[in-house]
């Protein structure tokens, strides 16, 4: 026999289902103002041509944007469309190829920026929605889950070889028109920038944490973010009860491939190879190896641990620059 219900109330007003359509719909409402369709233009002798379009986060209130790197690459100017029908000139301020991030500016917006979250406090399998703006249809939305964190994954950019740190795995659905959007958690906050370099049916996102805001004050200030570079393609790993009696780690960061030539190549870095500390510093995620990659360590050698084959070796690596291919 069912039980009692209020006057009004439903069958449905206690689904899971309904709670979880609730509460996208409503991340959905809130992030989608602030999630602009953009267009890069490149000026030529008989006229100017689209070289690139995505979607930006606005967050400022004075009209600066977030968007991948490979969006804007090779391009200074463009415009951006709202959901709102608002439209903006656009100038880029800077770019990071590394991690994928870039800011452009355009005029004062109506509507408010969106508000930053904290990707540190993301966890596997927790629910998160994608809103970007491809081909100009606001408000585009997929929601799933994260299913992975602290990844590095290998991409080409202008013919190079690079590899973005510390990416948000997700099983939310992207096109290339919503790279550069938002990622945001079940309270509305932006936790991650979405690109879709990776190909099709793979969501990933660059994720807002201590270091992508480093980089963003570095981007506003001085429109490039001078960075370390050592080329190992990584994802984090649980340790075995062995290894952590062994070394009082319970996590590292496995090298699933090194880049020929780079830093790490000449450090003698193998795949395989599991980095428990760098500079001292113990590395369990790809976040915590790319905080020692700003300028400073340019050019200094990085003392690097790393077990391979049971054994722990003491590895040398000097970092390189890294160079800036827009």
């Amino acid at each position: 026999m069912d039980q009692m219900r209020e006057p009004g109330q439903t069958a449905f007003d206690d689904d899971p289902l309904d709670s979880y359509s609730e509460t996208v719909m409503r991340v959905a409402e809130t992030v989608t103002p602030h999630v602009a369709a953009i267009e890069m233009t490149s000026s030529r002798r008989n006229g100017r041509f689209r070289m690139g379009a995505g979607s930006a986060v606005l967050f400022t209130e004075d009209g600066y944007l977030l968007t991948n790197s490979h969006v804007v690459a090779g391009t200074h100017q463009g415009h951006a469309s709202f959901a709102d029908g608002s439209r903006t000139d656009l100038e880029l301020v800077g770019v990071d190829p590394l991690s994928d991030l870039a800011v452009v500016h355009g005029r004062a917006p109506k509507v408010s920026p969106a508000q930053f979250g904290d990707a540190e406090s993301l966890r596997v399998g927790q629910l998160v929605i994608a809103v970007g703006n491809p081909l100009g249809l606001a408000g585009s939305v997929t929601a799933g889950v994260v299913s992975g964190l602290g990844r590095a994954i290998p991409v080409w950019s202008g013919g190079n070889r690079r590899v973005i740190e510390d990416v948000i795995q997700t099983d939310a659905a992207l096109n290339p028109g919503s790279s550069g959007g938002a990622l945001a958690d079940a309270h509305s906050r932006i936790v991650g920038i979405n690109t879709a370099v990776a190909g099709a049916g793979l969501g990933l996102a660059v994720p807002i944490n201590t270091t992508t805001r480093r980089i963003i004050s570095a981007l506003l200030k001085d429109g490039r973010v001078k960075r370390a570079y050592l080329g190992v393609v990584s994802t984090p790993i649980r340790l075995t009860a062995s290894a952590v009696i062994r070394t009082g780690q319970r996590d590292g960061l496995r090298v699933v491939e090194v880049l020929a030539g780079s830093p790490a190549d000449r450090a003698g870095l193998q795949a395989g190879d599991i980095i428990m500390t760098a500079g001292s510093r113990p590395v369990s995620n790809a976040e915590s190896l790319q905080k020692l990659l700003f300028a400073d360590a340019i050019g200094q050698p990085l003392q690097i641990s790393v077990l391979r084959d049971g054994k722990e070796l003491n590895l040398a690596a000097v970092p390189e620059e890294m160079a800036q291919n827009g």
